[in-house]
């Protein structure tokens, strides 16, 4: 069961429509598929099994309930050059013994994507430890740097080296996260031949580019899972995947702190001099236009300033006259005459 890692968000390229892979029309030779519910049966396929690479896979029943624990490794795949084995190991009263040996087997390379995690969840399920693993992840970085930036333990999906080395698409779907531990169904066996097959496929283009490439050491992409210790490809040191020759390219531009990143995303509220300003921007313009005539329908208002209400209703204004009459002062009457007004009080 592969997993594909992202990243950061990038922009999207649209890469061309490709075929689907199918193990029946993709194999290089006539290929029998046999799926086996029974060790014995297990053991004998097992040992008619033709020397050379497998491509290896592991499928289990996914838990739904979220932080729920995994369920054991109900089906173990191998794909060689003429023959694909699907094990369904859930549904056998034991572990078959040839495929502890073939797991075991220095010689013989299993292939795979995410290998490292696959054989860690194994053994931890059954306690059987595998030696000669590819990470075919690590291999094309390995062989084909030139394609292959950025971190050297950078995941690279099954889906995608396919589609770069061998030039067709992998289908995927709901049958991906079906149940593997009842009987399957034809859509689960030709799904999980399909990965199966496809990591004999990618392995066999690397590993002819790897033969044109100098300082190509299995160390850098093989390993082994013995007793639940990463080891080296022959299972006797600590293995820790690095190649010493592989170019990760220009380093990334550095990410923005995440305190800015949010400052950015939340909207600042106003200060109180920003206010300020915006009120008596607001307010000019207000009398700008106030000081317009009326239509032609009444005298000019420049002598009415009016003034925006700060804490009034967006939209709305108070007009203050100007020389407005407060309480101690008497109106101007520009008529009244103090003497003639005495001598009229006093007749």
């Amino acid at each position: 069961m592969s997993g594909t890692a992202e990243g950061s968000v990038k922009t999207a390229v649209l890469r061309p429509e490709l075929p689907r892979y199918s193990w029946r029309h993709q194999s290089p030779a006539p290929t029998r598929i046999r799926y086996i519910t029974n060790h014995l049966e297990a053991n004998s396929e097992l040992s008619q099994l033709a020397i050379g690479p497998l491509g290896f896979d592991l499928e289990w029943r996914p838990n739904y309930r979220k932080g729920g624990s995994e369920n054991p490794v109900a089906l173990v795949q191998l794909a060689g050059f003429d023959t694909i084995l699907l094990l369904q190991i859930s549904a056998m009263s034991e572990f078959p013994l040839k495929l502890r040996d073939v797991l075991w087997d220095p010689l013989r390379v299993k292939a795979g994507v995410s290998i490292q995690r696959d054989c860690q969840k194994l053994y931890q399920d059954w306690g059987v430890s595998t030696r000669n693993c590819v990470e075919l992840a690590l291999l094309a970085r390995s062989v084909d740097n030139a394609r292959w930036k950025g971190k050297y333990t950078n995941p690279l999906g099954l889906s995608r080296l396919l589609e770069t080395y061998v030039g067709f698409s992998l289908a995927k779907g709901k049958v991906q996260r079906s149940n593997w531990e009842l009987r399957l169904s034809s859509v689960q066996q030709d799904y999980a031949a399909n990965d199966a097959r496809a990591g004999y496929a990618i392995y066999t283009r690397l590993i002819a580019l790897a033969r044109d490439i100098p300082n190509t050491d299995p160390y850098y992409y093989s390993l082994s899972v013995v007793n639940g210790f990463v080891l080296d490809h022959l299972g006797n040191s600590r293995w820790i995947p690095h190649n010493p020759y592989y170019d990760p390219g220009p380093p990334p531009p550095p990410k923005e702190p995440k305190e800015l990143k949010e400052r950015k995303k939340t909207p600042r509220a106003p200060t109180s001099s920003a206010v300020s300003q915006a009120t008596a921007a607001s307010g000019s313009s207000v009398q700008d236009a106030t000081s317009m005539k009326n239509d032609g329908q009444g005298p000019l208002l420049a002598s009415v300033p009016v003034a925006p209400a700060v804490n009034s209703r967006a939209g709305t204004f108070h007009r203050i006259p100007r020389n407005r009459p407060t309480s101690t002062q008497q109106p101007k009457n520009h008529s009244y005459d103090p003497a003639q007004y005495s001598a009229t009080m006093r007749i």
